[in-house]
């Protein structure tokens, strides 16, 4: 998973889901990236919502100590940010344990 995400070659924005994310969750554009420069916690895939192409999950933490859940994909090397909001208890508690392993956080 890693690997795939260090191919890619920045951000490939929809301005609809852009917008949608700031209204519903107050997740900015350059929250949402902070995340992947970010080390990141914990990548998975999305297999509920990967019908038509893979999606991926990702739990990380922006500079302001923010913690989010970002569901993206991959398009020609580019990260398309699907949504972003806040993580849920039982997201933060598998975010706590899994930042254990990386003293970064």
């Amino acid at each position: 998973m890693a690997i795939l995400i260090k191919k890619c070659e920045g951000f490939d924005w929809d301005e609809g889901n852009s917008e949608k994310n700031w209204i519903r969750h107050r997740v900015s554009k350059n929250e949402c990236e902070e995340v992947f420069f970010n080390r990141s916690i914990f990548t998975t895939k999305d297999t509920k919502h990967s019908e038509d192409e893979k999606r991926f999950y990702v739990l990380g933490q922006i500079d302001t100590q923010r913690q989010l859940l970002i569901s993206f994909t991959i398009r020609k090397n580019k990260i398309r940010i699907i949504s972003a909001r806040d993580i849920s208890k039982k997201e933060r508690k598998v975010f706590n344990e899994k930042s254990k392993d990386h003293p970064r956080f």
